[in-house]
């Protein structure tokens, strides 16, 4: 699965601006004045949406090539504050054979930039805001886990990750190139004390050669 469109809302769309061009080096390709921002990582349109006071907070990922995680790593520590994980800025998923670090954006956001090495995508380029591959994890919150799950089986054939065991109040389902982190609300977002709560989330993606929609 491919997110193509990842739309979220931000209370606050100058200091998001700000934020990501000063993080991630990207700049704005289009404004629908005040009410719509667009960033382009890799092949995922990053959408912000104006929201009034809901104080909304995601938790998504941003995949890098593999020879590109080092470098990505050592221009972040430079940009933002790296967030702890027992001990250490960096996470070993085992099981998902991936490597992470977090970091919160303006927003208060939990950002996730990850290597996948089951993907074995590598970059001949030096490292820019032209290397991330795509936004390819968006925290989905729901107060019934395993129906969702089931919903997006059934209905949008987006099935179990297989490399994540499915429990009651936590679960992923997609493929290593994409995936929906579904998290039960009042469950802390890792690695931090964050909450989750439901936000409109509206996610554009190519599964299989099929296009699918999800608005929540």
């Amino acid at each position: 699965m491919t997110i193509l469109e990842l739309e979220l809302l931000s209370d606050n769309l100058t200091q998001t601006e700000t934020f990501y061009r000063r993080a991630f080096g990207l700049e704005p390709y289009f404004k629908d004045g005040n009410d719509l921002m667009f960033f382009k990582i890799g092949v995922t349109e990053l959408i912000f949406k104006k929201s009034d006071n809901q104080k909304p907070v995601y938790h998504f990922a941003v995949d890098m090539p593999n020879n590109r995680f080092e470098d990505a790593y050592n221009y972040f520590k430079q940009k933002v504050d790296i967030l702890t994980v027992e001990g250490s800025d960096i996470a070993d998923f085992i099981n998902w054979d991936a490597r992470s670090f977090y970091f919160l954006d303006n927003n208060g956001n939990i950002v996730e930039v990850i290597t996948r090495y089951t993907t074995r995508a590598v970059d001949s380029a030096a490292f820019s805001s032209q290397s991330y591959i795509s936004v390819s994890e968006i925290g989905l919150v729901t107060p019934h886990v395993p129906q969702l799950s089931q919903t997006l089986a059934t209905e949008f054939g987006i099935t179990n990750y297989a490399r994540q065991p499915a429990a009651k109040h936590f679960s992923v389902s997609g493929d290593d190139n994409g995936l929906f982190i579904l998290a039960q609300s009042g469950r802390k977002w890792y690695p931090t004390q964050i909450k989750a709560q439901h936000f409109a989330t509206r996610v554009l993606y190519m599964d299989n050669g099929n296009l699918g929609h999800l608005v929540l």
